[in-house]
This record gives C-alpha cells, sequence and structure tokens, in this order.
C-alpha cells in the first residue's frame, strides 16, 4: 500500500500530499536557508514535481528567486516556509511542513554546509552525552 503525506502551511490554506518516497532528507545550514529560515539549519526532503499535489484552498504558493535555479516557496498569508521549487522538475519540502514529523522517511541523513553551522546549535544529545 502506497502511504500518503500530507503537510502545509500554518495558517492551512497551502496544503500538499504526496505518494512518492521522500529522496535525499537531508539539513543545511547555509546562510540562504539559514536566512530564509530564521533558524541555523533548515531540513529538506525532496521529491519529483510531478509526485506533490496542491490540495489546499490557497493554491500555489508565492516565491522568490534565491538562485539562478531556485525559488524558495512561502505562504503569502501566514509567511510558513514550505520549500524550494527548483528549475528541474525538483520540489524540496521544508520537514517542519509535513503532518508527521514522526515518520522515519523524512529524517535527514546528511548536513550540507554544516561547516557554517554555529558551534553552539550543535548541542550534545541528552541522552547519550555524545
Amino acid at each position: 500500500m502506497t502511504k500518503i503525506r500530507t503537510g502545509g502551511c500554518l495558517c492551512g490554506s497551502i496544503r500538499f500530499e504526496t505518494r512518492a518516497v521522500p529522496r535525499n532528507a537531508h539539513t543545511c545550514s547555509c546562510e540562504v536557508c539559514q536566512r530564509h529560515s530564521g533558524a541555523t539549519s533548515l531540513t529538506w526532503v525532496e521529491f519529483n514535481a510531478d509526485d506533490v499535489v496542491r490540495i489546499g484552498s490557497g493554491g500555489a504558493p508565492s516565491a522568490y528567486r534565491s538562485f539562478d535555479y531556485s525559488s524558495r516557496a512561502f505562504c503569502a498569508a501566514c509567511g510558513s516556509t514550505l520549500g524550494a521549487i527548483d528549475d528541474e522538475p525538483v520540489v524540496a519540502l521544508v520537514w517542519a511542513s509535513f503532518d508527521n514529523r514522526e515518520d522515519q522517511a523524512l529524517r535527514p541523513h546528511a548536513h550540507s554546509f554544516e561547516d557554517v553551522c554555529p558551534v553552539w546549535a550543535k548541542i550534545p544529545s541528552m541522552t547519550t552525552g555524545e
């Protein structure tokens, strides 16, 4: 059976669903991700653009051209960061926009630009002391 993954923005006007298997789940600490999210890192989960369907009443998210090959997507109503839309047929959704954030398929397996993530943001695990 195919798993349906859903998510959306804070106000709920922009909603999405996908039946595809997530790929390239990773965190990124580049300056653009930090400024876009207001956080030390942003967690991304990629899908083929055709595999993500908009189901909310808000339609398509607003976009800001952040790179010559990609735009950052956000809700114009509430300002929620939703992801990135690449010129290639790739959509990278932010982990926090998913309804089920316990889904292990969304867990990041790499960290891009880890060298610019502030040292203070690399907090040791509370349970293992690592």
